[in-house]
């Protein structure tokens, strides 16, 4: 068999390149309109490869403004690219957010706008909402993201506070046929939590977004509280007849890259087993299932023979308690390696697809049976630093780092579990 470690990094590699915009945006590209205009906007950590993509197969003439994360910039011909802050937004995703609400206010019936949506676009979007204000968003923005809420929790919230999210892009397009082409990051591949939805109607109401804060104990200013008690936040609804010519496709799913991953696993002579797509929860929990699991295949041959390997993705969370760094996929397998406690013929890899765990310019890390022993050899505590939410420092102290730097796409968490 291949080297465990080696065989870890190419099945995270293939769940990376199954994601590819130039590998799966082509198929989904409308014709150009025969009459009007076609005009690009987009966002998230993808959205620039996707322009790139999006003007090699038109050729040019192409227009529009795509806003992505800071260092995941490509460089386009007509489309223009902007870098703004991820994941708590800052003024540049402010002002790209209100130039694209103008770009879409300038549309006729015989014009087509490319929607292009991927992962991190709620940060790089922050257009408030009237009455709320940048710092507003970025308090709460902050807060959410060390609550341990869903992502499904947290876009609610964002939708409702938002100027551009929530289907209001699309709305703002009347009366031009939108087409929006979207990468997952999200469980269970909801168009409307992907990115929050900028051309996606909103079922969730002002209620419900008050509901999340509430629960996580969100501090509000008064007048944000009221908007939201009285509705005058409401978000653009599915049936609303300024979305009448609005289509969306999901052309990268997280599925889909757990599938290319188990072809190469497959390939390799190795059983491969799917748990899910679309697991969430804290990541430490989640670990501690999925050392049962392993320990199960171990000693009991059940449910799985080994060889095999455990794919799984969607988007586990973590509750910042201590004073480290956060990063789901490295909290879970630190996790994971202090419930495994050494257990022979078990490694994991853990990464997020974007190439960024949590706020980390690092995507994940690797663990085998050796990582306690060799962690304790240089005088770390793997608890402690647990408790702390310091795993990044961790894996960085071992050199256990998975680094690929921006991938370009993004579906989301990505976890193997080789077992032999």
């Amino acid at each position: 068999m291949t080297d465990p470690q080696d065989l870890l990094r190419a099945m995270f590699a293939a769940a990376i390149g199954a994601a590819q915009p130039a590998q799966c945006l082509p198929p989904f590209l409308p014709m150009r309109p025969e009459k009007g205009r076609l005009v690009v906007l987009g966002a998230g950590k993808a959205s620039a490869e996707m322009a790139r993509v999006a003007e090699a197969h038109y050729g040019p003439p192409l227009e529009g403004l795509v806003v992505t994360r800071y260092g995941h910039a490509v460089p386009c011909a007509g489309i223009e690219v902007v870098e703004a802050a991820h994941p708590v937004p800052d003024a540049a995703g402010e002002r790209a957010a209100r130039r694209m609400l103008a770009l879409a206010q300038d549309l006729g019936p015989d014009d087509t706008v490319l929607c292009l949506i991927s992962g991190g676009g709620s940060a790089l979007l922050p257009l408030p909402a009237p009455g709320v204000s940048l710092d507003d968003k970025q308090a709460i923005n902050r807060a959410l993201l060390k609550s341990g809420a869903t992502i499904a929790e947290m876009n609610t919230v964002r939708r409702h506070l938002s100027a551009i999210k929530g289907g209001r892009l699309a709305a703002a397009c009347a009366p031009a046929r939108v087409v929006t082409l979207m990468i997952s990051d999200v469980p269970g591949d909801d168009p409307s939590i992907i990115a929050s939805g900028p051309t996606v109607g909103d079922a969730t109401t002002c209620a419900a977004a008050l509901e999340v804060l509430t629960r996580y104990a969100i501090a509000l200013p008064e007048g944000l509280s009221k908007a939201l008690k009285t509705g005058t936040l409401e978000s653009v609804k599915p049936d609303d007849p300024r979305l009448a010519r609005n289509e969306a496709h999901l052309i990268a799913t997280p599925q889909a890259a757990l599938e290319a991953a188990a072809d190469v696993a497959r390939q390799a002579g190795l059983a491969a087993h799917i748990l899910s797509d679309a697991i969430e929860g804290e990541a430490r929990e989640v670990a501690r299932v999925m050392a049962a699991l392993a320990r199960q295949v171990v000693h009991r041959g059940q449910p799985f023979a080994r060889p095999c390997v455990l794919l799984s993705g969607g988007e586990t969370t973590v509750s910042v308690r201590g004073t480290g760094r956060g990063g789901r996929n490295v909290e879970f397998l630190l996790a994971l390696a202090l419930a495994l406690e050494g257990l022979a013929g078990v490694q994991a890899v853990a990464g997020d697809t974007d190439g960024v765990d949590g706020a980390e310019e690092v995507a994940g890390a690797r663990i085998d049976p050796d990582t306690l022993v060799r962690a304790h050899a240089l005088g770390l505590a793997p608890r402690a630093m647990l408790d702390a939410n310091d795993a990044h420092a961790f894996f960085a102290a071992l050199g256990a780092q998975v680094i690929t730097g921006p991938t370009l796409t993004n579906v989301n968490d990505f976890r193997a579990v080789l077992i032999t």
